[in-house]
Order: C-alpha cells, then sequence, then structure tokens
C-alpha cells in the first residue's frame, strides 16, 4: 500500500447554523463529503481515513464502507491536531498521503491527480495546492521568497498586513511524504492567534529540515472553495449544476435553458432527449432516449423509458416504459408503473398502480392501488376508492375494458376483460368479462315540478 488519504470533516461548522453537520448538506442531491471521497477514489488511493468529531454518528452511515474513521474528541483543535489523530492510522508501507478537507466539494479528481503527480515527480516532502483570487480574505496566504519558492503559509488571523494584500492562497489540500511528516507532526503546538495545531505549521518544520516543499498551483480557483455557510452552499451547487448540465449537453442531451434546469449528480439521461426550463430531476432518475421533460417538471427517483414526454407534471418513485404521455399536471406516486404507450393525461394521480400497455388515463382521475391490463380506457372523473378508513384495497380491471366517465370503483373490486361500465356508475360487485355494467338509480321525470313550485 502505497497511497492513503485523510479527509478531515470534524469540525461544526457553526456559520451554517444547523443541526445537521456541515459536511452533510447536500449539493445536487448528495452530500457535500460524498463529493470529496469520490474524487479521492477516482485517484486511486489505496487507504481513506476520514477524521470525524461533530456529529460523527450521523455522519458515518453516508461514508463507503471502504472509509476508516478516527475521532478527534472531545475538543478539535485544528487541523494539524486532527492530523496527530489520525497519522498513526495510516498504513505502515503508506510512502504517499493525500490530506484534505470534507468541505471542498468542487476539488475535481482532475486536479487531485495532477497534484500527487506533481508531488511524486518532484520527489518533494510536501506539496501544497495553491490558488489566485481576487478577495483572499478568509484563507492562508502563500509566502513565497524572491526566488519564488514556498517559505510558509500564514493564516489570516496572524498574517501581517502586507501579507493580507497577497491574493495567492492555501487551499488546504496536501501531498506529504508519509515519512517525513512522521518526522515533524509532534513539533506542532498551539502558537497562534486561534489556539490551535496548525497542520501549516509542520510545513514550516519541513522547511527547517531544509526538505522540498512546493506548490501546485490550481488554475481553476472554484475548485478550491471551501463552504463555511449557506450562501456559499449555494454558490458552489451553481458551479456543481454547471458542470452536470453541460457534460450531460456535450453527451448528447438538449438543455433549452441550462441556468434554469435542475439536476441531481446521480441523474443518467441518454441523448436526443430534450429538457425545458424549469425542470427538477432528482435522486437516482434515469432517462431514455429522444424523450421530452418539462417544462416545469419535478422528477425523482424514476426511470424513464425511451421517447417519452412529462409536461408539467410530478413524478417520484415510478417506472414509466416507452412512448408513454403524461400531463400536464398530472402527479405520479410512489409504486406507479406504467407498460409502453401509457396516457396519464392531465390533472390525472396514480398512486402504486400498473398500467398495462396502450392504456390511457387521460384526465381528472384517481388511481390508487390498481392494476390495469392492456388496452383499457378510463373516463374522466373516474376514482378508485381504495381506502376504507382503515386499510387500502386493491382494484383489478381487465385488457381492453371501458370505463365511462364519473365511475366510482369501490375496492376491493374487479372489471373483466372487455367489459363496459356506464358512465355514472358506483361499482361495488365485480364484473364479469365482456359485460355491461350500469349501477346507478332510474332517472325519474316529474313534469311540471318548477311550475307548481313557483306558484307556492
Amino acid at each position: 500500500m502505497t497511497f492513503s488519504a485523510i479527509i478531515l470533516a470534524a469540525g461544526k461548522g457553526t456559520r451554517m447554523k444547523s443541526a445537521l453537520p456541515k459536511v452533510l448538506h447536500q449539493l445536487l442531491g448528495q452530500p457535500m463529503i460524498g463529493y470529496v471521497t469520490d474524487a479521492v477514489a477516482a485517484v486511486g488511493v489505496d487507504q481513506t481515513i476520514v477524521v470525524l468529531g461533530h456529529e460523527a454518528e450521523q455522519i458515518i452511515p453516508v461514508l463507503d464502507e471502504r472509509c476508516e474513521i478516527v475521532y478527534q474528541r472531545p475538543r478539535q483543535l485544528g487541523t494539524g491536531h486532527a492530523l496527530q489523530l489520525a497519522l498513526p492510522a495510516v498504513a505502515d508501507d503508506c510512502q504517499k498521503l493525500l490530506v484534505l478537507c470534507g468541505d471542498t466539494p468542487l476539488l475535481t479528481a482532475e486536479t487531485l491527480q495532477g497534484m500527487a503527480e506533481f508531488f511524486t515527480a518532484s520527489k518533494a516532502a510536501c506539496t501544497v495546492l495553491s490558488t489566485t483570487v481576487d478577495n483572499s480574505f478568509g484563507y492562508g496566504r502563500i509566502i513565497r521568497d524572491a526566488r519564488g519558492n514556498l517559505m510558509q503559509i500564514v493564516e489570516e488571523k496572524d498574517a501581517t498586513d502586507d501579507q493580507k494584500q497577497i491574493k495567492e492562497i492555501n487551499s488546504g489540500c496536501y501531498c506529504f511524504d508519509v515519512a517525513a511528516l512522521r518526522q515533524v507532526i509532534g513539533e506542532l503546538v498551539p502558537q497562534n492567534a486561534q489556539g490551535e495545531y496548525y497542520l501549516t505549521d509542520a510545513i514550516t518544520a519541513l522547511r527547517r529540515q531544509d526538505k522540498t516543499v512546493n506548490v501546485f498551483v490550481c488554475q481553476d480557483n472554484q475548485e478550491i472553495m471551501g463552504i463555511n455557510d449557506r450562501v456559499q452552499l449555494a454558490a458552489a451547487a451553481a458551479v456543481l449544476r454547471l458542470r452536470k448540465n453541460r457534460q450531460l449537453m456535450r453527451d448528447g442531451v438538449t438543455m433549452i435553458d441550462p441556468n434554469t434546469t435542475y439536476i441531481d449528480a446521480a441523474v443518467k439521461i441518454a441523448p436526443d432527449t430534450i429538457i425545458e426550463p424549469n425542470t427538477y430531476l432528482r435522486g437516482n432518475c434515469s432517462i431514455g432516449i429522444g424523450c421530452h421533460i418539462g417544462p416545469n417538471a419535478d422528477i425523482a427517483d424514476c426511470i424513464i423509458g425511451d421517447n417519452c414526454i412529462v409536461h408539467r407534471s410530478m413524478l417520484c418513485d415510478c417506472r414509466i416504459g416507452n412512448s408513454c404521455d403524461i400531463g400536464p399536471f398530472a402527479y405520479l406516486r410512489p409504486g406507479t408503473v406504467l407498460a409502453d404507450r401509457v396516457k396519464a393525461g392531465h390533472f390525472v394521480e396514480i398512486k402504486k398502480s400498473e398500467i398495462g400497455e396502450g392504456s390511457k388515463v387521460p384526465h381528472l382521475t384517481y388511481i390508487g392501488d390498481c392494476t390495469i391490463g392492456t388496452g383499457v380506457n378510463v373516463g374522466c372523473g373516474t376514482i378508485t376508492c381504495n381506502y376504507d378508513g382503515v386499510n387500502k384495497h386493491p382494484t383489478v380491471i381487465g385488457d381492453g375494458a371501458f370505463i365511462g366517465s364519473n365511475t366510482n370503483l369501490v375496492a376491493p373490486v374487479k372489471v373483466g376483460k372487455n367489459s363496459v361500465i356506464g358512465a355514472g356508475s358506483t361499482i361495488t360487485n365485480d364484473v364479469p368479462d365482456d359485460a355491461l355494467a350500469v349501477a346507478r338509480s332510474r332517472q325519474t321525470n316529474i313534469e311540471n315540478w318548477s311550475v307548481r313550485k313557483g306558484k307556492k
């Protein structure tokens, strides 16, 4: 084992003003720390150690099971203190160590790989990842000598007025030679304005030993953005969203307006699909070839086949076949399964139901706990009365059936194949195959009733 990583994620994140640990706040449907562990995994490390402290029990379940946990408790005394605790867990045969923060979700695997290769090629004891920003307030400054070599890193609270003008900043990401780091990590002491153990002091100690310490410059300063509050969380999400949308467009997806299209990190979309504005695709969605989604669609955890239309509708945890037509203003709830060529039209709600191939539920209908066969037409205003106040009951509609408008199907009930339900019926008993069912009272006309009422 030659390459390990330590992710520092023990802080409280007080500026988030949240009961949720900072690294669990989500960006595009994924916890912040998930982006960091994904980037580390893509670099090909052999061992990942995560340092946890505040609310560690909430964080552990979202981590990859291969991550090893080290606790920084009861107090978090800085990055140097975290590394002092984590370093004993690093594998004995590790030679190269990547150290980074759990609140930097914009760091890419490409940047980390470039830094690691630079570190190896330069045979350094430490490589620091830096970048240049217009406003360096709050960041540690990179102090170089006249030849451009790294001298030290000075934190904001310890910087002089001249040092505060420096635009090159420390990202908080490093590559260390493990043997060299072990020699100096015990020397760290909290001699600074914050009373913390600074990891950057280890770099100064390495320089005192005449070890090679250098800087790898990240060209895209957005990558090193740390998240400390909700404003920065939104800014980071915007960056990730643009990355995701650009990649999908390069892969053949059309977006009418990428700036108003909100797609989570795990979503997959096949080529030649069109995404209209104000569309939200959340969770583990998969959308097939040639679909037209939106505008104003909200889809979560759904599998949608090829050549489907979803127009101004909400879908959650559904499976949709090919060539289906959904909306506008349809609501497909969890457990809904549509076969190929199904129509679920405007103001239709479907819950935990299976709709067979070629069937149509065109408008103003509620279908719940129902199995509908192939080629069925469900008339406007139909309701499956599936709930008796205590339990949910099933409705089964056979192939080729025709359900007249304004029908109430009082479950449990079965409607046979090729049967017809007369409009306005309330069906409480099973209907045989090929039958006509009419369940409404006979119409009675009372002549001259209005005239007689008027005389009174």
